[in-house]
């Protein structure tokens, strides 16, 4: 054997051993080349047998007849912009004259067979140009964040998305957010996620978890307060009703609207007040809602009654006060009483992961995306972590959050503790923090033996 067949040979089991063990790897080594040729000497006779080519006008075609030359072939979308990237091909199409983008869509599981991809999603970026992303491995198998992300105040990068871009939680453009998903489905480690990604930002983060605090507890540290139970959750939405009308009067006093001032200074939020006297934001964290929701007695429904008024009006009007809810459960139905479908129509933000029946799907993405239901109830049990996001203009992904332990989480909020702020309103539900020596309890009632 010659000295280069042996290279051959060693190139070819290289490449497929990261094919099998690293695909990430193989991507940046090998992949993306052999993808990029395969697209851009394809893409005329791909798009032919899918449907995307419109016939030539008929200029060109009175043009041939006259030159006696063969008849114009039919013309695909102009390439516009050809990206590899980390994850994949990006391709920014023109679409011809009588063509949609819809037609690219449609047409999105034959380009993925057709140039040999993982996966092809699409997107309009605006009339007659559509994006085309194509995967080249399954990226939410493994995830892996990018190094580089972007960044802003109150946007946090949670997951990946299926196409291979990052997926944020932007609480300036979705205020509120429903999270469910069954038991061991991942929704804790959405939530450590989440927590994690906004204890370096200057917000204040104020939890509700009424398994004891089994959840929440362990981030004290960069939590402003916490409820560990109905009642004491009941005084602190309370609390934070009282301090969101503070914030609307704060408000009221800077807005100065007089006819010296332009009408982008007048103030209508608080992302509209100088920074020295903005208020800082408040996102609030509600681990199980159906422990808010259920009742055995009279006073557990007066309790009720008041618990899911509040997280109403925090809904309803929170946004421009700086509250944002971030509520999870299992289930969020119409079974859990009055007022619960009011609370969930101001919930814009939808992520659903594993969930155990249709009509849970149904809770999340019944009235935002029939797809979007159907994609949630195929989640595998053996995915933890896979889910479905979604909000209120129909559009949906799959995504995945990287897994964070318990640890790693905790290891974050103690780094950014000094940034807990302290709020005057909630001070009286200040998580305590001890000691581990002094938070042993004895298991007996005997006094300890000393010598």
């Amino acid at each position: 054997m010659t000295v280069f067949t042996v290279t051959l040979v060693l190139v070819v089991a290289a490449a497929g051993l990261l094919r099998w063990r690293r695909p990430a790897w193989y991507w940046m080594t090998f992949g993306v080349t052999l993808a990029s040729l395969r697209v851009l000497v394809r893409y005329s006779s791909v798009m032919d047998a899918c449907g995307l080519t419109v016939p030539p006008p008929r200029w060109r075609l009175a043009l041939a007849r006259v030159a006696n030359r063969p008849v114009p072939d039919s013309r695909p979308p102009r390439i516009l912009r050809f990206r590899p990237t980390r994850t994949g091909l990006v391709l920014r199409l023109g679409l011809r004259p009588g063509q949609d983008a819809f037609d690219v869509a449609a047409a999105s599981d034959r380009l993925r067979h057709s140039f040999s991809m993982y996966g092809v999603t699409s997107r309009e970026v605006r009339s007659g140009v559509v994006e085309v992303r194509m995967t080249g491995y399954d990226v939410l198998k493994r995830v892996q964040m990018p190094a580089k992300v972007d960044t802003r105040p109150m946007r946090v990068p949670v997951a990946l998305r299926e196409d291979g871009s990052v997926h944020y939680r932007d609480y300036r453009a979705v205020p509120h957010a429903l999270t469910l998903g069954a038991t061991e489905s991942g929704k804790s480690v959405y939530q450590r996620n989440l927590v994690a990604g906004l204890a370096p930002m200057d917000v204040a983060l104020v939890g509700i978890d009424c398994k004891q605090g089994v959840e929440l507890f362990p981030l004290a540290r960069r939590f402003s307060a916490l409820a560990d139970n109905p009642d004491t959750a009941a005084d602190l939405l309370d609390a934070l009703v009282s301090r969101m009308e503070g914030v609307y009067q704060l408000i009221r006093a800077e807005q100065r609207i007089t006819s010296a001032v332009p009408d982008a200074e007048i103030a209508a939020d608080i992302w509209d007040l100088p920074d020295d006297i903005r208020p800082v934001p408040v996102v609030v964290l509600v681990d199980e809602v159906a422990e808010l929701a259920l009742f055995a007695s009279k006073e557990e429904e007066k309790r009720r009654d008041r618990i899911i008024t509040a997280l109403v009006r925090l809904a309803q009007l929170g946004r421009a006060a700086g509250i944002y809810l971030e509520i999870c459960g299992q289930r969020f139905g119409s079974e859990l009483g009055k007022g619960i479908t009011m609370l969930r129509a101001q919930l814009t933000g939808r992520t659903a992961h594993r969930v155990n029946d249709e009509t849970s799907a149904n809770m999340a993405f019944g009235d935002i995306s029939p797809d979007a239901v159907l994609a949630a109830i195929q989640i595998p049990a053996e995915t933890r972590g896979l889910a479905i996001a979604g909000d209120s203009t129909g559009g949906w992904h799959r995504i995945r959050a990287p897994h964070t332990s318990l640890r790693q989480a905790v290891n974050t909020c103690n780094r950014h503790a000094d940034r807990t702020p302290a709020l005057p309103e909630l001070a009286p539900f200040r998580p305590e923090l001890v000691s581990s020596s002094e938070a042993l309890v004895p298991l007996s009632k005997t006094a300890p033996v000393t010598a």
